[in-house]
């Protein structure tokens, strides 16, 4: 395991809690590659947004991709600061009181200022990025990108170096005079479980004679994990 700790900054600096903090760059690559979704926050005219959207990563560098009428992207392009934060919600700490209740969770911020990708060897990496994080394993068995959808797909890099995770693990911590109370306390587990996969069974004709045949769910969605 990368044991390497990233230096905390005046924005990565954990304050509130701050045992909680960590800032190992091993954590922070095993909470991104198991999330899926991250909120890109940004400043324009102003006007502060937030947009979920999905991500991947290779090493140290986190890839965002979408449309070039993007409203998000083209905002990024302009070189404006940038925070991407990403979540896992671990289980519900019920307490013994209502104000100590908690969640267990894992998170990540990550600050700075990303860059256009531009050579199509990296852009293509980057898209195998967001395909393989999401589904491991996919990117080889479908149709990769062509030229066209290529340049129709704008793709961003935001190196993880300014980043901190934290954390909260564990049973709820009660006053010691709450203790006593007869209310049941402790964590209930919470996971993200994959359903049975939906085949799209609809069949086309590709030449005056043949149907594509049915084609059977492929054994990494049967074992679909995030863990």
């Amino acid at each position: 395991m990368n044991q390497e700790q990233l230096t905390a900054t005046e924005r990565t600096q954990i304050k509130r809690m701050a045992k909680r903090g960590n800032y190992e760059r091993q954590v922070i690559y095993d909470i991104l590659d198991e999330a899926l979704v991250c909120h890109v926050g940004f400043i324009v005219d102003n006007q502060p947004f937030v947009i979920p959207t999905a991500y991947g990563r290779v090493e140290d560098q986190l890839y965002i991709h979408g449309s070039p009428a993007s409203r998000m992207l083209r905002s990024l392009l302009s070189g404006i600061e940038v925070c991407v934060t990403v979540t896992l919600l671990d289980g519900l700490v019920l307490a013994r009181s209502a104000f100590h209740h908690s969640m267990n969770y894992r998170s990540v911020v990550i600050f700075g200022t990303a860059t256009l990708i531009q050579e199509a060897e990296q852009k293509l990496e980057a898209l195998r990025a967001f395909t393989e994080h999401v589904v491991p394993g996919r990117w080889e068995e479908v149709r990769q990108p062509n030229s066209q959808e290529l340049q129709g797909t704008l793709v961003l890099s935001l190196p993880l170096t300014e980043a901190s995770a934290k954390v909260r693990t564990g049973m709820p911590m009660d006053d010691e005079a709450d203790y006593s109370l007869p209310v049941w306390a402790g964590v209930l587990p919470l996971q993200l479980v994959a359903g049975e996969a939906m085949s799209d069974d609809k069949q086309r004709v590709y030449d005056d004679s043949h149907l594509q045949s049915k084609i059977e769910i492929p054994n990494y969605l049967y074992n679909y994990t995030r863990i």
